[in-house]
């Protein structure tokens, strides 16, 4: 089962899906797959909340760029915070555009549950820079596809989920 949460930055997305794939799992602890880079004193900040709210919930795995890779080790469900976060470091790192889809695409066929959580940016004006239009363009084009291969697919926003699928 594939399950996609979907949100604006601070929609509670994170937070519902943490929800999600504990109330869904039996006995082991669910995989954590935390794909954030530490950048900067603000993003650590972010990071040390995540941290504190899932407490010893889960089994944490870091891996900010070889997602493929690091979720075929998880034997059991796995919750990915976030694709957006995934996508930024492939474009920091200069992964070309279909190398990163592919990639996705293999991720999405491996066969363990995964609840995925990913921002919605594409509700805003266009960017005035080269860089940001490129990401807003990814992030369009991986959440269309995860949203054709997840079984559940829930738009957040308010701290609430609609299940879109």
């Amino acid at each position: 089962m594939k399950t996609l949460f979907i949100g604006g930055i601070k929609s509670g997305k994170s937070r519902l899906a943490e929800a999600y794939i504990l109330e869904r799992t039996a006995t082991d602890k669910p995989y954590y797959l935390a794909t954030t880079e530490f950048f900067d004193d603000e993003m650590r900040a972010r990071i040390l909340i995540h941290q504190q709210r899932r407490q010893d919930l889960f089994v944490t795995i870091e891996e900010p760029v070889k997602l493929f890779e690091a979720l075929q080790k998880c034997r059991g469900p796995v919750l990915v915070e976030c694709i957006s976060m995934w996508l930024n470091n492939q474009l920091y790192h200069q992964i070309p555009e279909t190398d990163i889809l592919q990639e996705l695409e293999a991720v999405l066929q491996l066969s363990c549950d995964m609840v995925l959580v990913h921002n919605e940016v594409g509700l805003s004006v266009i960017a005035d820079n080269r860089l940001a239009r490129q990401f807003v363009d990814l992030s369009g084009k991986a959440a269309q596809l995860m949203g054709r291969h997840c079984d559940q697919v829930f738009f957040c926003s308010a701290g609430l989920k609609m299940q879109m699928k």
